[in-house]
């Protein structure tokens, strides 16, 4: 079997729940490459991984991830170790590099493309997989008592569309593009925020905080939306602003799990 830190785990997605489960593999030693598609829409982008995609480095908790272009780039990362990202939405990197493990935590509430076949150990998050079909291990990421159970045989939770409760609040803490265009963000990550406070316009037309709280995270300024697009999440819990620089308690979980998920397979295929 080969040592850990020889080992390569492509990740497809590199949001704040992907990030989490990022930085467990990171820390544990595999080497892992993130791909991500041109224009990832993060709400929380402080602590998501896949804004390198515009501003080629970012670092999340002390860990420096790096846009990439080229197999020289992604080992020079590695050897500098930094995480390595590539723009490579149909995954064509895990064609080239053969990896020891996938991870697809992209999170699109469905399969974008992962099957079982791509690698000896092919890890699913979230609504959308099947284990034993489309992956090897899929991982629940609904919040509540099974979030981050390993489910070996069988798919994860359907995606119900209802955003997890903070303080007793739900649906009202996220904020949905009213109509397609153009956001101008007039507040930041990690503001205090009113009700009714306008967060940023789409077009000239308002965009107004639906509680009080912290400005959790809010899309990139300048990102091209649809209607009913998901562009801004508050947190009722003022005290909890710095939480807006740190990755969350539900990415952590997932974290973990994934990192279980890897190690269990590698420990099973060394049996075989």
């Amino acid at each position: 079997m080969k040592n850990i830190k020889d080992m390569i785990v492509v990740v497809r997605g590199g949001g704040d729940i992907a990030t989490g489960s990022i930085q467990k593999l990171y820390r544990t030693g595999f080497k892992v490459l993130i791909l991500e598609i041109d224009r990832p829409s993060a709400i929380r982008r402080k602590v998501a991984f896949c804004e390198a995609v515009y501003d080629n480095v970012v670092e999340v908790e002390n860990i420096v991830c790096r846009r990439c272009s080229c197999m020289d780039e992604i080992e020079k990362c590695w050897n500098e170790n930094e995480i390595p990202l590539a723009v490579d939405p149909d995954g064509e990197y895990i064609d080239l590099m053969k990896p020891d493990a996938v991870i697809d935590a992209i999170l699109a509430k469905k399969n974008m493309g992962t099957k079982i076949e791509m690698a000896p150990i092919v890890i699913g998050l979230g609504p959308g997989f099947d284990a034993g079909v489309n992956c090897h291990i899929a991982i629940e990421t609904m919040r509540g008592h099974n979030l981050g159970r390993l489910i070996f045989k069988g798919p994860t939770m359907k995606n119900t569309g209802v955003p997890g409760i903070i303080k007793g609040i739900g649906k009202e803490r996220v904020i949905y593009s009213p109509i397609a265009g153009i956001i101008k963000n007039i507040k930041d990550i990690g503001d205090i925020v009113a009700k009714d406070e306008v967060l940023a316009t789409i077009d000239d037309v308002p965009v107004r905080a639906t509680i009080s709280g912290v400005l959790r995270g809010i899309i990139r300024d300048g990102y091209e939306v649809s209607e009913k697009f998901k562009i801004a999440d508050i947190d009722p819990r003022i005290e909890e602003q710095q939480n807006c620089y740190t990755i969350s308690d539900k990415a952590r979980a997932v974290g973990g799990a994934t990192l279980e998920a890897v190690l269990y397979l590698i420990n099973n295929l060394s049996k075989e």
